[in-house]
């Protein structure tokens, strides 16, 4: 897995400038999706990503659904002399693994196997610029 990684990050990266739509995982199954995942890689055109990644280490993010179907997730990102929390929450879109934040925002469940890694797409739409980021998740162990 540690060698696949470079490459993956490289995929990642090029998947960034693609312009062709999201693709979401078929058949994509909530209850086995939720739970504890690690925060493997992260690739972002994101500005304020560019100015904090040096400093940032891996987090653990816990993903859990609302009785309404909306993906809930909280963040624990370590810092030098603390740990930082957040918590955000996507409505469902419609479309079973995609999801959206107060209409500027698109999370998109792209690919997982459900136990070992999943790949996320996030669209940020704000005011002051359009983002993309991709993650890649693995799995935590119990």
């Amino acid at each position: 897995m540690t060698a696949a990684l470079p490459s993956l990050a490289l995929a990642l990266l090029c998947l960034l400038r693609a312009a062709a739509e999201v693709p979401v995982q078929p058949d994509f199954n909530t209850e086995k999706f939720a739970g504890r995942w690690h925060v493997t890689a992260i690739a972002s055109n994101c500005s304020i990503f560019s100015k904090m990644k040096d400093v940032m280490k891996s987090s653990i993010t816990t993903i859990s659904f609302t009785p309404e179907g909306d993906l809930a997730i909280k963040l624990v990102w370590p810092t030098m002399d603390k740990c930082q929390t957040f918590e955000l929450l996507f409505r469902q879109s419609g479309q079973e693994g995609h999801y959206m934040a107060q209409e500027k925002k698109d999370l998109c469940v792209m690919e997982t196997d459900y136990s070992h890694y999943a790949i996320l797409h996030e669209a940020d739409h704000s005011e002051m610029e359009t983002s993309t980021a991709l993650q890649l998740l693995s799995g935590c162990q119990e």
